[in-house]
């Protein structure tokens, strides 16, 4: 994969705003800056400081496309590694597509999805979990997701692996010395030890994994569907929950007959939440869509919260819902606690678990912080302190990480089976290339090409 041409792109999000970036990287870039830049002082790019806001006009022959301010970083002190070029212009629509014609009219190409980045890997600047790291920050919806991608892009996760890939590298030259020379008077480990220190590798790795629900949870969100019968409160928990008015609420039962999605941040947490249609037998056609909808959202959801009207007894209606539900990931919420109750609780508690029953009024905006107490409860465990350490949010690390354990495992067994030292190499080989995967040690090319068509042109 060698890169001999020069590409730009414009690095900020489109719209108009206070300033636009055009970025060139690659080693023409210089020589394109210095084709179309002007400084207002005398003199080139060269004759100021690397590194420096230099301030003049982009120029396209005679004419001033914009005043700008331009930095110079030379490779490989650069985020690509290579020769870097970024021009800071006015903001909007005209000027950045304006300067970026001109650079690729002057030698540069447009760059591909996430091709800055790419190079940067490829360059040998940051491996691929800190690639990846890069835009899991530029998505990240909550702070607490911010800190995890921020702590990989900084290494946490690379040097783990490293760590790892280490630890079975050692493993792997003392099995090549009882395989080589079998005959030899060469002290090696012995079956003990082996198992052992393949046991120490397992546990580390298997951690590791444990991570990856709460993970792929900050990184993605938790899919939270509002669930009930119509006309218990759904859409106005839905808008306690947001603190703003998003659904429409009225007396008339079947008034959302849609999804609505919307994302929030509970405590840290990323949540993606779907209120739905009310679940009930129907003759309207678009009322029947709904609920089939919602039926779907129950399944899928990462966590459902099942709206019952307390001011009423228990229906067939509930009944059929609640016996839908995944209880490990539901919480029955009770609306209407400012009405008198007429619901048997103790009947209620044959269906769920009584911790995962709360008490609300939507109506008067009572009981939201035991929601937001059990959500937390429910993703980190009460350990949300603990979340931002080292933490697997990618689903493509987690699969690596999987089959390393399953090939671990594998040699594990091996060897409290006794078999041949052979065996058990294969399977430690193969868990180092599955770790090798999330550094981007042991990779092919296409699937580099899949990761960074992701990312935005501009980084």
């Amino acid at each position: 994969m060698f890169i001999d041409d020069t590409i730009a792109a414009i690095a900020t999000a489109p719209g108009q705003g206070g300033i636009g970036i055009i970025r060139i990287s690659g080693p023409d870039s210089l020589k394109i800056a210095n084709k179309i830049f002007s400084p207002f002082h005398k003199g080139s790019i060269l004759d100021y400081p690397i590194r420096t806001l230099i301030y003049g006009n982009i120029l396209d022959g005679d004419t001033i496309i914009d005043e700008v301010l331009l930095a110079y970083m030379k490779g490989p002190n650069s985020y690509t590694a290579e020769d870097v070029i970024e021009i800071n212009c006015h903001g909007g629509f005209i000027s950045v597509r304006k300067i970026l014609e001109l650079v690729l009219k002057s030698g540069a190409r447009m760059a591909q999805e996430g091709e800055f980045t790419k190079r940067a890997f490829l360059n040998g600047r940051i491996d691929l979990s800190q690639a990846e790291a890069v835009i899991d920050i530029i998505n990240a919806k909550t702070e607490e997701s911010h800190n995890v991608a921020q702590s990989q892009l900084e290494g946490t996760l690379s040097k783990k692996i490293r760590s790892l890939r280490d630890q079975i590298t050692g493993i792997l030259a003392q099995l090549e010395v009882a395989i080589d020379y079998p005959e030899e008077d060469i002290e090696f480990i012995t079956y003990k030890e082996l198992v052992d220190q393949t046991i120490d590798v397992n546990n580390q790795v298997k951690k590791l994994y444990q991570t990856a629900d709460t993970g792929k949870i900050l990184r993605e969100g938790l899919k939270t569907a509002i669930l009930g019968k119509p006309n218990v409160g759904k859409s106005s928990l839905m808008n306690l929950i947001l603190g703003e008015d998003r659904a429409i609420v009225t007396d008339i039962p079947g008034t959302t007959r849609d999804v609505i999605e919307e994302f929030v941040n509970i405590k840290g947490i990323p949540l993606k939440i779907v209120d739905t249609a009310g679940i009930r037998a129907t003759d309207d056609l678009v009322e029947k869509i709904g609920v089939e909808k919602s039926r779907e959202h129950m399944k899928l959801a990462d966590l459902a919260l099942v709206v019952l009207d307390s001011s009423r007894p228990l229906d067939q209606e509930d009944i059929q819902i609640l016996e839908n539900i995944d209880q490990a990931k539901s919480l029955v919420i009770l609306n209407k606690t400012d009405l008198a109750c007429q619901m048997d609780i103790e009947s209620l508690k044959s269906y769920v678990d009584t911790k995962n029953i709360i008490n609300i009024s939507a109506l008067k905006g009572q009981g939201i912080d035991l929601i937001h107490d059990r959500m937390e409860d429910l993703v980190f465990e009460g350990k949300i302190s603990d979340s931002s350490d080292l933490m697997i949010t990618n689903s493509r690390h987690r699969d690596a990480i999987y089959k390393a354990m399953v090939s671990i495992g594998d040699a594990i067994n091996s060897l409290n089976d006794r078999l041949p030292y052979d065996f058990i190499e294969v399977d430690l080989k193969d868990a180092w290339d599955s770790l090798g995967c999330i550094n981007g040690d042991t990779i092919e090319e296409d699937l580099l090409d899949t990761i960074f068509s992701n990312f935005c042109i501009g980084k």
